[in-house]
């Protein structure tokens, strides 16, 4: 990846610092009061529902829109009153772009390679996202997962310290998804902040260090996806259908169950916290009872999402 920059440890200084950020649109405020920082080195993801600001608030850090109210700084400038500076440290890849059809991968490369005092080895670029065989393809011929490795290399060409992804999985299908998300980590490895807006939170949760999560215009929860998974007060659930009955009041004795429920085919369902599995186990061990069709299911970040979404809702 561009520059071959160690990866950063993630707690040192803020590279995007957005701090009461408001944006209206005929009198409707679709960004109001957003803040937050991106830590330089980290994957920082931006969850929302649909219409919750997510676009505004990175377009506003992108310099692409100006705020109503508040301050954003990239690096410690302005995106708009800097923009120029700024372009040479934060790549940008738009949730809806596209190139004329005939130009090819080779001339979209040398083309933004172009726009910069200090561009990356578009080559290289190429080679490092699996572009290489495809330099002579023309736009319009390409996949949509080749689409999306060009718009990673046009947003990394000018070796910037941080880099903007709106919706960049979006369409793909799941193999190209996860190919995506690899070529992700990989840009966080060579020392590139990332800035990742997303609504699939299967990506959210393996990639990001932590999450801000939008409605409404607002940041209603702001963690690690753990965090946010354990701030939704889930429970863990295991089910299993015992090969002999097994006391109640010893599935109540183990540690942190909350429940015990049996259905009307001899199912049990033990609503507990992940510290309840090992114990539940050993139960069952010691009296020699067999748990057929044994499920534990833990809160996810699906959860969590609709856990601070529909609450503020």
């Amino acid at each position: 990846m561009p520059g071959g920059r160690p990866a950063r440890d993630h707690r040192g200084m803020p590279i995007i610092e957005v701090t009461g950020l408001r944006k209206s649109y005929g009198g409707r405020p679709v960004v109001d009061g957003v803040s937050f920082a991106v830590e330089e080195g980290e994957i920082f993801g931006v969850l929302g529902p649909n219409g919750a600001g997510k676009t505004t608030t990175v377009e506003c850090v992108e310099g692409l829109r100006a705020p109503d109210a508040g301050q954003v700084r990239v690096a410690g400038l302005d995106p708009r009153a800097d923009r120029a500076r700024v372009t040479r440290i934060l790549g940008v890849q738009l949730q809806q772009s596209a190139l004329q059809e005939n130009l090819t991968v080779r001339e979209a490369l040398q083309l933004y390679s172009a726009f910069y005092p200090a561009p990356a080895d578009w080559r290289a670029l190429a080679e490092q996202l699996g572009l290489t065989d495809r330099l002579g393809a023309r736009f319009g011929a390409l996949s949509g997962g080749q689409r999306q490795r060009l718009s990673i290399a046009l947003a990394l060409i000018g070796s910037p310290r941080a880099v903007v992804l709106d919706e960049l999985t979006t369409g793909l299908d799941p193999r190209a998804r996860r190919d995506t998300w690899q070529l992700i980590e990989d840009v966080r490895a060579a020392g590139v902040t990332v800035l990742l807006v997303t609504h699939f939170m299967e990506e959210a949760q393996r990639l990001c260090d932590r999450i801000a999560v939008l409605n409404a215009g607002k940041v209603v929860a702001l963690d690690t996806p753990a965090g946010l998974i354990r701030r939704t007060d889930g429970a863990t659930v295991i089910t299993f259908t015992p090969s002999r009955p097994v006391a109640d009041l010893d599935l109540a004795a183990l540690p942190a169950v909350v429940s015990v429920r049996h259905g009307e085919d001899g199912q049990v369902s033990v609503r507990g916290t992940d510290e309840t599995v090992g114990p539940l186990v050993a139960l069952l061990a010691r009296h020699q009872i067999t748990a057929h069709r044994l499920q534990v299911t833990t809160p996810t970040l699906d959860d969590a999402f609709l856990h601070f979404t529909e609450r503020e809702t």
